[in-house]
């Protein structure tokens, strides 16, 4: 009985030593997940149809405006042939009859790009503009 019980001592010793080595390698070996995109700092000021003013700070790791101001629950808007047409900003709402809509700028210039596909960089600061006429 002595023998069986040095053998099955050794054996789990044997599985032990198998078991931190595996989780080493694994450790050692295997990528750690890293996050799919930077948090990254964004100022949007919405300007009013009354023309008061409130600035927006988005802390996101979306990688697009758009995405990073439905997130969060910014605008309200709808796909259209050119991509994301924003149609309310901060609860306010344009009125198409009326030839409403919200301007997109950035550093007061009017931005060539829709919302859904102007990348995001840290640092960056947008503006959105309550806007009446064609």
């Amino acid at each position: 009985m002595q023998k069986s019980k040095k053998s099955g001592l050794i054996a789990v010793l044997l599985l032990l030593v198998l078991v931190a080595a595996a989780a080493v390698a694994y450790f050692v070996f295997v990528p750690q997940i890293q996050p799919s995109a930077d948090v990254k700092t964004v100022s949007v000021k919405v300007i009013h149809a009354d023309g008061s003013e409130k600035v927006f700070t988005l802390e996101t790791q979306a990688e697009t405006l758009g995405q990073a101001l439905e997130e969060a629950e910014l605008i309200v808007g709808e796909e259209g042939p050119y991509g994301l047409y924003i149609l309310g900003v901060d609860g306010e709402t344009v009125d198409e009859s009326k030839q409403q809509w919200w301007c997109l700028t950035k550093g007061g210039q009017q931005h060539n790009q829709g919302a859904d596909s102007t990348v995001l960089s840290d640092g960056d600061a947008y503006e959105l503009s309550f806007t009446e006429g064609w």
